[in-house]
């Protein structure tokens, strides 16, 4: 039964994996040190919003056999439109990944810099960080071999093991189930936790994840009679997804303390507490939520550059593998020379967060349509709740641009 288990498991705990980076990580821990238990409603929120989301996504590829990126570039007509619809989608996702990945890199050897150290080396006046070109390496060796499988396998195991270091550092600080509970019935807002809020749901509900999964089930499943699995899939590996980013806010909030910036500070405030364990379970965790995203950023960017611009979507293709290459080398580079890439970042954030309400839009727009789908369109209650997220994603945008821009919208 559990060979079978795994036999059908498909993209979803890759498309958690995406999810669930460095960012998120550091989201959560800062939702748990200055809030508790409180925001615990939103992730809940956010888990529901992505699942629904995700299964369209994940439907749309399996039922046309094409990515979300292809579909955009048949389906809207109008020229003008079409140009605009994949000049700001490539922006936003291939460069914004670009300058998330440094980030993500950074994120996993942040948890293995809590353990051990980092050699440097200096090269024509640069201080080169060894654990950068290590986390680099290896993302780029698993993408080089153009499997699906191999892909998918190692990020499995990844995955498995980020989720076993949360939940048993969760499980060492000893948390109350009844206050766990209260906080996800009872929503609350604490004085100064709305950009919190709107962060924890911007880090899970993803747009390069809505073209990542369309593209990664079309690879793994090809018959329509696989409905079910695909459903089953996404649902099960977002949900346990969340439940793995809700395990970082509720160890967060018992360190008593707000100098907290991100989760290796979180594993060094745990360990005086609950002893060595918790800090060794939570760098792991780390360490696994960065080389996952360091993985799926750079095929996410390749998927969407190659829809997009109409060009082979194999993983084994060379331009594909080329758009991937660009985005890694890239990440490599400003993680291990130190850079920031402040200003690229920014971009990044303005423009998914135009994006998102835009996609989620698209997204509802095509899986309605006949000829697209099928007997296998929204039904009315799907419609219901994805119109109900496109406002939370609307609010969305317009946090994030108020935040980026300070425009003073709120």
């Amino acid at each position: 039964m559990i060979k079978n288990w795994f036999k059908n498991i498909g993209p979803g705990p890759l498309v958690a994996a995406a999810f669930i980076g460095p960012g998120t990580v550091t989201v959560c821990t800062l939702a748990g040190v200055h809030f508790g238990y409180a925001l615990l409603w939103a992730m809940v929120l956010s888990i529901a919003a992505t699942v629904v989301l995700q299964e369209m996504s994940a439907r749309l590829g399996l039922v046309s056999q094409k990515g979300l990126s292809e579909i955009i570039r048949s389906e809207i007509k109008h020229p003008v439109l079409k140009i605009l619809a994949v000049g700001l989608i490539l922006l936003a996702i291939v460069v914004g990944n670009a300058a998330y990945e440094a980030g993500n890199i950074t994120g996993g050897v942040l948890g293995l810099e809590t353990i051990m150290g980092n050699p440097t080396v200096v090269v024509a006046g640069f201080t080169v960080k060894g654990l950068n070109l290590l986390i680099g390496f290896i993302a780029f060796v698993l993408l080089y071999l153009g499997s699906y499988k191999v892909i998918e396998r190692a990020l499995v195991a990844l995955v498995l093991l980020m989720s076993f270091a949360f939940l048993v550092t969760t499980i060492i600080t000893k948390p109350s189930l009844t206050d766990i509970f209260k906080s996800i019935v009872l929503s609350k807002m604490p004085k100064g936790s709305i950009l919190t809020i709107m962060a924890l749901i911007g880090t899970t509900v993803v747009p390069y994840n809505l073209f990542l999964h369309a593209s990664l089930v079309k690879e793994k499943w090809h018959h329509i009679s696989d409905l079910k699995l695909v459903k089953r899939d996404t649902r099960v590996a977002i949900v346990f997804g969340g439940i793995v980013s809700m395990c970082v806010v509720i160890s967060a909030a018992s360190i008593n303390t707000q100098h907290v910036a991100n989760v290796a500070d979180l594993a060094l405030g745990l360990e005086p507490l609950f002893g060595s364990f918790a800090k060794y379970f939570l760098a792991i965790g780390l360490f696994s939520a960065g080389i996952t995203s360091a993985i799926t950023a750079p095929l996410a960017a390749a998927f969407v550059a190659t829809g997009c611009l109409g060009w082979s979507t194999s993983m084994a293709d060379k331009k594909f593998k080329a758009v991937w290459m660009v985005i890694l080398i890239l990440g490599i580079v400003f993680s291990s020379l130190g850079v920031k890439p402040i200003e690229v970042i920014k971009f990044a954030q303005i423009a998914n967060g135009i994006l998102l309400p835009l996609i989620a839009g698209f997204l509802i727009w095509v899986v309605n349509k006949s000829s697209v789908l099928g007997i296998y369109k929204n039904n009315v209650v799907q419609n219901i709740a994805a119109f109900l997220i496109l406002l939370i994603s609307i609010l969305l945008s317009l946090v994030t641009l108020n935040n980026v821009l300070n425009l003073k919208l709120i």
